[in-house]
């Protein structure tokens, strides 16, 4: 039986997760779940569950759940909480399934103690890829992709050479304005944004598709978990979401990985990698989708996605800081404060003002990181 933490689990991947585990319970032990504010829904998920430990986001809410739980659950709160559920239970595999660079703490606490990485928090390795991909290499830990587009990366080198790779490319469903120009954007509300074509996601990373910000997120991640230079990078417009990515290797052969637009299918491969098990994901038809359509990726149309080539070649800080000016940005564009357009706007000032720092260690992350939300607030 794989011994199981989650943190993130009241969010969009953290319910998939769930359900796959739901689906093979005599393989599958929880032993930690940690969420944010969602109590309701959380509550429902520990007596489900029972895992040994839980944790939420503050200790007023803790107080509040406290007499749901059943008797001899643990219960933890706020970033110690994280940390507690991601390296202090038996769990042998950790999802990370949380959004923001809050997840970093507690994914480096999980790596130092020997456990298995299902990465789902892109932030963790664009804020810190340097500190993560070395810490895991020493402890000997796996960082398993649950980014469907990193999965069907993962699968496509599998058996594979890595030298031999010529390039990556990371496809994209444009989101919810991928049809829109310039202009057009500049009236867009939060309801406009939230309306995803293809996939079922939280708000946050909703948003991050239709700037493109999130596949920028992307980029900088298939970096570190590759190895590879951003010149091996690429990024392909495909509205569909069908094919999940592909890998073109020096002898011009291409292996690509396809399937319906489901996260539980590579949620279940990294909690199952080696293996395959069977999934209640919608069968893929080529024949009933009958085409695939690609463009290739306009960088004045999505600046955001420009920009975080440009962070991930310069490296050091420069990555945090368009991650923590972005979050902030979203926030602000969620509650109404900014418009759709000024979400880069933000970003880009951010990095105009910041002096980045190469090499940075978990210290000058976080500073860089307040740094950035700070300034974000004010623009």
């Amino acid at each position: 039986m794989k011994k199981i933490a989650l943190i993130g689990s009241t969010g969009s991947i953290g319910t998939q997760t769930l359900d796959v585990i739901r689906a093979y319970p005599e393989e599958f032990r929880l032993e930690g779940l940690a969420a944010g504010s969602n109590i309701e829904l959380f509550a429902r998920q520990v007596h489900e569950f029972r895992p040994r430990k839980a944790s939420v986001a503050n200790k007023e809410l803790a107080d509040r759940i406290r007499p749901q739980l059943p008797e001899g659950i643990e219960l933890y709160y706020g970033d110690q909480g994280l940390i507690e559920i991601a390296a202090g239970t038996d769990a042998d595999t950790v999802v990370t399934a949380i959004v923001g660079s809050a997840g970093l703490p507690a994914t480096l606490a999980a790596i130092e103690e020997g456990k298995h990485i299902a990465l789902a928090n892109k932030e963790t390795l664009v804020t810190a890829g340097h500190l993560v991909t070395e810490l895991a290499r020493r402890k000997g830990v796996s960082l398993l992709p649950v980014d469907s587009e990193h999965s069907a990366i993962f699968q496509c080198l599998n058996g594979e050479h890595h030298e031999e790779v010529r390039q990556i490319t990371l496809t994209a469903s444009g989101g919810s304005f991928r049809d829109l120009t310039r202009e057009q954007l500049r009236g867009v509300t939060v309801e406009d944004a939230l309306k995803h074509p293809n996939w079922a996601m939280g708000a946050k990373i909703t948003i991050d598709s239709a700037t493109m910000v999130n596949k920028g997120l992307e980029v900088i991640e298939a970096h570190w978990l590759f190895g590879l230079p951003f010149e091996q990078i690429g990024v392909l417009l495909h509205p569909e979401s069908i094919i999940h990515s592909f890998v073109e290797y020096r002898d011009g052969s291409v292996i690509a990985q396809l399937g319906t637009p489901d996260m539980r299918v590579p949620i279940q491969y990294a909690l199952t990698y080696p293996h395959r098990w069977p999934s209640a994901a919608k069968r893929l038809s080529l024949a009933e989708v009958g085409k695939l359509n690609f463009r290739e990726m306009d960088m004045d149309r999505f600046p955001c996605l420009r920009l975080a080539f440009e962070c991930g070649k310069i490296g050091g800080t420069a990555t945090s800081v368009y991650n923590a000016a972005n979050e902030v940005a979203v926030a602000r564009f969620l509650k109404g404060d900014i418009p759709f357009l000024q979400i880069e706007t933000l970003i880009e000032t951010a990095l105009a003002k910041h002096e980045v720092q190469a090499h940075p260690d978990l210290d000058t992350i976080r500073e860089a990181d307040r740094w950035a939300r700070a300034l974000a607030e004010t623009l």
